[in-house]
């Protein structure tokens, strides 16, 4: 039994199967894509468009800004790519291979550039490349694969077919409806033609009009008495303004302002016919000795009952 593992590099039909994918099916339905692609997984396909192939990627050579501001990152964040990636602006995996280029570039300007050959990050003869998505496309042979071919033949297929089985269906519904009223109305104008008149019966309704009608009402049933008197018109009341105030009368604060007010003046009148005498009963009342001291206060003896 043949077994297939999903991965590998990335040939041009696959990139080009995957952004008509995503122009059909979204950036948020990766399984239904990847099932386009017989050779690559959901995941696969989502870091492919989101380390590669969307347009929103910049792939023009680096500033000398962009350097500066990944190495200020990177010291500031050492290894969070993802977090620096979106701050100058590319891919984190374009941010760690820039990384790496310039410190290779630092150590040979010093003259401690290691070997090329001894170099952990080259791939050797056999080995198989840990991260396909983040690489260029490989170009497609002039004889294709018989899987390759049917993978292509299905992915057209199925991106053409825009309108999907619902859709097909509505159409359908719509149009016989639509040949059905024109054949009736032919037919009544046929008919009234020939003299025939028909009247169009009043189509039920299953539901209840708002408008036309009180929803679940319940008429009273006829009594022993008449209630012709009940329903004359009521004759209109003499309604006047009412205030809170006069319904619930003054308030205590209210109250105690006026009686202070009046004693206010009372005090000032006084203070004008007569100065000295206020201020003899104003000393009077004022005298530390005039004050009475609290009495005592004297409980019943307990009773034992």
């Amino acid at each position: 039994m043949r077994i297939m593992i999903k991965g590998g590099v990335w040939k041009n039909t696959e990139d080009e199967i995957l952004k008509a994918a995503v122009m059909k099916y979204g950036k948020n339905q990766w399984s239904r894509i990847a099932s386009l692609l017989s050779r690559k997984s959901a995941k696969q396909c989502k870091a492919r468009w989101y380390e590669w192939l969307d347009p929103s990627i910049k792939k023009t050579e680096w500033t000398r800004e962009e350097d500066e501001k990944l190495l200020h990152l990177a010291k500031i964040m050492p290894t969070q790519w993802r977090t620096i990636a979106p701050i100058v602006g590319r891919t984190a995996a374009q941010c760690l291979e820039r990384y790496e280029k310039l410190l290779d570039e630092a150590m040979r300007s010093e003259g401690q550039a290691p070997d090329e050959a001894d170099d952990p990050r080259k791939l050797r003869p056999g080995e198989i490349d840990p991260n396909p998505e983040y690489k260029p496309a490989r170009p497609d042979p002039v004889d294709m694969d018989e899987d390759e071919k049917e993978m292509l033949s299905e992915a057209r297929a199925r991106l053409a077919n825009t309108r999907g089985k619902k859709a097909k269906r509505k159409a359908r519904e719509k149009q016989l409806e639509e040949a059905r009223r024109l054949a009736s109305l032919q037919k009544r104008r046929e008919l009234r033609a020939a003299g025939v008149e028909i009247v169009r019966r009043k189509k039920r309704r299953n539901f209840i009009d708002y408008n036309a009608e009180i929803p679940f009402e319940h008429k009273a049933p006829l009594g022993f008495y008449e209630v012709d008197g009940e329903h004359s018109i009521v004759p209109k009341q003499n309604l006047t303004n009412v205030s809170l105030k006069d319904l619930e009368g003054a308030r205590r604060t209210e109250v105690e302002e006026e009686k202070q007010q009046e004693d206010s003046e009372k005090q000032k009148k006084r203070r004008k016919k007569d100065l000295p005498g206020a201020i003899v009963q104003v000393n009077k009342i004022n005298d530390p000795q005039r004050v009475t001291k609290r009495a005592r206060l004297i409980l019943p003896a307990p009773v034992v009952s």
